[in-house]
């Protein structure tokens, strides 16, 4: 079923399942529209098998995840953050992807719209990565005008039908892209392909060019993807690194604590993926202690550790639809 949004210059389809979905939302790309779908941990794992083809064929789109308790049906209304590690590694094979963390509504909005114009610029899956308490939150939007809104189109290609090579790309590593029906006639598909599109499965010189080239053009663009917060870290000697709602009990936490005269900082991450490396192993160098609370047995805590050094991290858990207070995260943390 299909109804037209003649609101916001688009249109709405109901789909059988999650594995329809997402292959409606890459087919829909490739058609020329901003496509995208909304899920919850179960359907995101439904999803995986088509992110890899979206990822494999370079296709723009954007997936928002509320993530919930599991694993398998879990707890179908309660919160948390089980879902990270699977946005980046739920299909099989090497790629790279894009995963924003809002803690706000109004980041819902603006990192929506951030996670479109990164999905079109280096033509790759891109997820807003948010968990229930974000999802349920009632609090202020503010929606810009149109005209200020930024928007970011794919590359169209600059050579004649002809001419054209789907999967060639340039110094950035992105591929121009055409529309389906639109003059071009070309081949995307799942299978290893060079830069005609045409199958290559028999050639590990193909296979490995294709694969490094989608990996590096997010790898060797981390830094003009990646953005973090940092309140309080000039002069901290400990460190909270959080995302989503977590990192909202953890402000309070260190507004608490620089109350109390305790010198301690947060370093919020609003892209998760790819991992902001660089940022965490110079926080690791600067301060003597990180403490990672997540609403996960042990995630992206594994990631804070890998670059600032084990021995400087402490971690708390929190399961079973039970945020963080912000007295518990003080109070690890200086403990």
């Amino acid at each position: 079923m299909s109804r037209r949004l003649p609101e916001v210059g688009g249109v709405y389809l109901q789909m059988e399942d999650e594995i329809a979905s997402m292959a409606a939302v890459i087919g829909a790309s490739y058609g020329g529209v901003k496509s995208m779908t909304a899920t919850s941990g179960p359907g995101f794992s439904l999803m995986q098998e088509n992110i890899g083809l979206a990822a494999m064929t370079e296709t723009p789109c954007v997936v928002v995840d509320v993530m919930r308790a599991g694993p398998s049906t879990g707890q179908p209304t309660k919160t948390s953050q089980q879902d990270v590690m699977q946005a980046k590694w739920g299909s099989h094979g090497d790629y790279e992807v894009i995963a924003l963390a809002p803690s706000s509504v109004q980041e819902m909005f603006d990192l929506t719209v951030e996670a479109f114009n990164l999905s079109e610029t280096y033509r790759c899956p891109a997820f807003v990565m948010t968990d229930e308490i974000v999802g349920h939150l009632m609090e202020r939007l503010a929606i810009p005008s149109p005209d200020r809104i930024p928007v970011v189109h794919r590359k169209q290609p600059t050579t004649a039908p002809p001419d054209y090579l789907p999967f060639r790309s340039g110094k950035d590593l992105v591929p121009e892209m055409a529309t389906f029906g639109a003059g071009y006639r070309f081949y995307a598909t799942g299978l290893t392909h060079d830069e005609t599109g045409h199958p290559q499965t028999d050639s590990p010189e193909e296979h490995t060019k294709l694969v490094q080239r989608l990996c590096d053009k997010i790898r060797k663009n981390t830094d003009k993807i990646t953005k973090v917060e940092r309140v309080f870290l000039d002069d901290a000697d400990v460190c909270i690194i959080a995302y989503g709602s977590v990192a909202r009990s953890a402000l309070s936490a260190v507004v608490e604590g620089r109350e109390k005269g305790i010198r301690i900082g947060l370093l919020r991450l609003v892209t998760l993926w790819p991992f902001p490396d660089e940022v965490v192993e110079q926080v690791g160098e600067e301060v003597k202690r990180i403490l990672v609370p997540e609403m996960n047995y042990g995630q992206l805590v594994r990631e804070v550790e890998r670059c600032a050094g084990r021995h400087k991290v402490t971690f708390l858990p929190k399961l079973g639809d039970a945020l963080h207070t912000p007295h518990e995260i003080l109070t690890h943390a200086i403990s």
